[in-house]
């Protein structure tokens, strides 16, 4: 399915380009036998820019962050190691801002990631940019690896039976025809 792009404003109002953000994410089989995920971010001005109380002078669309994390894991999608890139900054100072990333070794990405993010990452000891690339790389981790977990996945219960994968999203809503058609004894109307 192909979606329109989000329209531009209607009225006769004309947009000057002020920031660009990208956040871009590549997932990986590695021949050892685990996983990664890599995630990038970079923002770009198309005006020279100066960061508040900084030194550096950003030329038009160079980048004032352009920064990634690298995070290795298995199939159980627990981290196995963390590496960072801090290619582009606006500070002296950030180039330490991953250091504390290693915090995340040993944790399983799915349920609570964000809170357990949080967590171990505090805000004056990490990179918020670095951080901000976390959120978003637990899902599409999870996009890379579901296809090898799909069954496994699909047939997960809780304690009492139900399918794990029920209520996980809009499509797998208790009261979704998917849900009716694979697990008919765990399909809730609409409004029930």
């Amino acid at each position: 399915m192909t979606e329109a792009p989000i329209p531009d404003s209607t009225d006769d109002v004309t947009r000057e380009p002020i920031h660009t953000r990208n956040i871009h994410f590549d997932g990986f089989r590695r021949s050892d036998g685990l996983f990664e995920i890599v995630g990038q971010l970079a923002d770009r001005k198309p005006h020279e820019f100066t960061p508040p109380g900084g030194v550096r002078v950003v030329p038009p669309n160079e980048p004032v962050h352009d920064m990634g994390v690298r995070v290795v894991f298995d199939i159980d999608m627990v981290i196995r190691a963390v590496f960072t890139t801090m290619r582009s900054y606006p500070y002296r100072e950030c180039s330490g801002g991953g250091d504390s990333l290693q915090a995340l070794v040993g944790l399983r990405i799915g349920a609570g990631w964000n809170g357990e993010v949080r967590k171990r990452l505090p805000t004056g000891e990490t990179c918020t940019h670095l951080r901000e690339i976390l959120i978003p790389l637990a899902t599409a981790a999870i996009q890379a690896v579901n296809p090898l977990r799909s069954q496994v996945l699909l047939e997960a219960t809780d304690a009492d039976g139900k399918p794990l994968k029920i209520d996980s999203c809009y499509a797998y809503g208790a009261s979704r025809e998917l849900v009716l058609r694979r697990w008919p004894a765990f399909h809730r109307p609409a409004g029930s």
